[in-house]
């Protein structure tokens, strides 16, 4: 396949399912603003990279690890960035507060697992194409998943003084 040939696939790509990468970068940081940056930043970065996708039937595999990797960046760029205190449910409503501490405790898995998690659950990845994203095992990626599992369920009912 020609170098343009893969950029057009890519462009397709990327318009087609523009919102799954959103929500992937959304996950991340909970934040429109950031997730679109992110979205935005990973679309140029796989553009530019296009020629060096060696698989074209997995084109939305590689965007998807392009946009999970363009996240870590945007993350590890803002380290420490609190969030506007607007978005911080004052008095809400219990879904509201089970958001925040849903959010809070994929925060506390490592990148991997939160992955992981976000592929599976709010992406509902099948395991064998998470296994493709990340370049791992099926058995893998399911022992992995249980575990960061176990640990969101922990730190979704611990008090957090309890686990520091």
């Amino acid at each position: 396949m020609r170098e343009a040939e893969k950029e057009a696939l890519v462009h397709e790509c990327l318009v087609k399912n523009y919102e799954k990468y959103y929500r992937i970068a959304y996950s991340y940081t909970f934040q429109e603003q950031d997730a679109m940056d992110i979205v935005q930043e990973g679309a140029y970065r796989a553009i530019l990279k296009s020629d060096s996708l060696k698989n074209p039937q997995y084109v939305d595999t590689w965007i998807c690890r392009i946009m999970m990797n363009e996240a870590v960046r945007f993350l590890e760029q803002f380290r420490g960035r609190t969030a506007p205190m607007e978005e911080v449910p004052e008095k809400g409503s219990e879904d509201d507060r089970e958001d925040l501490d849903l959010r809070q405790a994929l925060l506390k898995l490592n990148e991997e697992e939160r992955r992981i998690v976000i592929l599976r659950y709010f992406e509902e990845e099948k395991l064998d194409n998470i296994a493709r994203i990340m370049e791992l095992k099926v058995n893998t990626v399911k022992s992995r998943l249980y575990r960061a599992v176990e640990k969101l369920k922990k730190y979704m009912t611990v008090p957090e003084t309890e686990l520091e």
